[in-house]
C-alpha cells in the first residue's frame, strides 16, 4: 500500500491515516480504542497505514481514553461583555448540547482573553486529565493551537472552513465568502454604490476570508469599498464604527456587518441619528440568528447555520473520542436571508414584489 506522508518537519496526523487506509477518522480511533464494530480487515488496513505513515496515539491521548471524564470543553477567546452580548454562541452551545446530552456527556466552557491564557489552558486540561476532548473557536493563520492540542494528545476540533491538510479536523460550511458575495450582490442589484464593512478582528481567518470576499465583489462591479473598518465584535464597537461612518461627508447608502448582534446596533444607531431603515440607510447582518426575525425591521442576514455547526462539531469530537456515532457531512455554504432592512438606494431600483 502507497500512503502519504506527513510534512517534514511535523507529526502525522490521524486525518493523514484515515486518508491512507480510505476510512474515517473515528475508525482510526475505533482501531486504536478496541471500540466500535470494524472489520478484522478494516482494523489491519488502519494499522499498517498508521505503521507506514510513522503515526500512533500518545501517551496523554491513551490516558484520557481509559479514564474517560465525559465531558469536552468550549474554549473561547471573547471578554466576558462581548461574549454576553453575542447569541451567536448561545446558538453554538445549543448545538452541541443537543448532541452531548443524550449520551451523557457535559460541556465545559472557558472563556480566556489571549493566546498565553489559552495555551496554558489546554495545558492544564491535558495534564489533569478533566477532559475528554475541545472545542475550538476562532480559525487564526498560523494557528499554533492544533499543533499543540496534538502534542499533548487532546482530541480536538476547530470551527472553519474545512482543510484537509489540517492538524486537527475542521467543521463548517465551505466558502465563507460566500454569503458576503451575496449581500453585496443583492445591495448592488438596489442600487447601491457607497457600501460599507463593519469586520471583526483582523487576525481571524474568517474575517480576512468576507473582507476579500466584499472586497472582490465591489470590485467585479467597477467599485471600491466605501470602507473597511474592523472592532472587537462589542456593541460599543459597532456603535462607534456606525457613528463614525454616518460621519462621513458622503454616508454609505448601505452597511454589511460582521455579525448580527452589531447589526442590531447599527440601525440602533442610525434611527438615533434620524435615519430611517431601509429607506436612508440598508443594514446586512451575518448569523442568522432568531432575534433578526423580531426587529422592526426585520434583518436581512447572511445564515450559517450555527446550530448545525455546532452539532457537527460535538459529532466529530465525540468519534475521536472513541465513540460509536457517525462524522458529518456538512453541505452547502452560507447563504443570504433577504428581509426588510434592505431596500433601493436614492435613485436606485425599486424593491422587487
Amino acid at each position: 500500500m502507497s500512503a502519504p506522508t506527513g510534512r517534514a518537519g511535523r507529526r502525522p496526523t490521524i486525518k493523514e491515516v484515515a486518508a491512507a487506509a480510505g476510512v474515517s477518522t473515528a475508525a482510526v480511533s475505533q482501531a486504536f480504542n478496541h471500540k466500535g464494530r470494524l472489520s478484522e480487515a478494516t482494523r489491519r488496513r488502519i494499522l499498517d497505514a498508521a505503521l507506514e505513515l510513522g503515526w500512533s496515539p500518545s501517551a496523554p491521548a491513551a490516558a484520557l481514553r481509559n479514564a474517560r471524564t465525559r465531558s469536552l470543553a468550549l474554549v473561547v477567546r471573547r471578554p466576558t461583555d462581548v461574549l454576553g452580548s453575542d447569541p451567536h454562541f448561545s446558538e453554538l452551545i445549543t448545538g452541541i448540547e443537543g448532541e452531548l446530552a443524550p449520551r451523557g456527556y457535559g460541556l465545559l466552557l472557558h472563556l480566556v482573553t489571549g493566546p498565553p491564557e489559552e495555551n496554558a489552558l489546554y495545558e492544564r486540561l491535558a495534564a489533569e486529565g478533566r477532559v475528554d476532548g475541545a472545542v475550538l473557536t476562532d480559525a487564526r493563520d498560523d494557528d499554533a493551537r492544533p499543533g499543540l492540542l496534538a502534542r499533548l494528545g487532546l482530541p480536538a476540533v476547530l470551527l472553519g472552513s474545512p482543510d484537509d491538510t489540517a492538524v486537527v479536523p475542521r467543521v463548517g460550511l465551505r466558502d465563507q465568502g460566500a454569503g458576503v458575495t451575496e449581500a453585496v450582490e443583492h445591495l448592488l442589484g438596489l442600487g447601491h454604490r457607497r457600501i460599507a464593512y463593519v469586520a471583526g478582528p483582523p487576525e481571524l481567518q474568517h474575517t480576512r476570508v468576507r473582507r476579500a470576499a466584499f472586497e472582490d465583489a465591489l470590485r467585479g462591479a467597477g467599485l471600491r469599498p466605501f470602507a473597511v473598518l474592523h472592532t472587537d465584535f462589542s456593541e460599543r464597537g459597532a456603535v462607534g464604527a456606525t457613528e463614525a461612518l454616518l460621519d462621513a461627508d458622503d454616508r454609505p447608502t448601505a452597511i454589511v456587518y460582521a455579525n448580527d448582534s452589531m447589526a442590531v446596533c447599527g440601525i440602533g444607531t442610525a434611527q438615533r441619528a434620524g435615519l430611517a431603515v431601509p429607506r436612508d440607510m440598508s443594514v446586512v447582518g451575518y448569523d442568522n440568528l432568531p432575534l433578526g426575525s423580531w426587529l422592526h425591521p426585520r434583518l436581512t442576514t447572511v445564515d450559517q447555520q450555527v446550530q448545525r455547526v455546532g452539532a457537527a462539531a460535538a459529532r466529530m469530537l465525540l468519534a475521536l473520542c472513541g465513540e460509536d456515532v457517525e462524522e458529518p457531512a456538512l453541505t452547502g455554504r452560507p447563504r443570504l436571508v433577504v428581509r426588510e432592512s434592505t431596500g433601493p438606494a436614492s435613485g436606485g431600483p425599486d424593491r422587487p414584489d
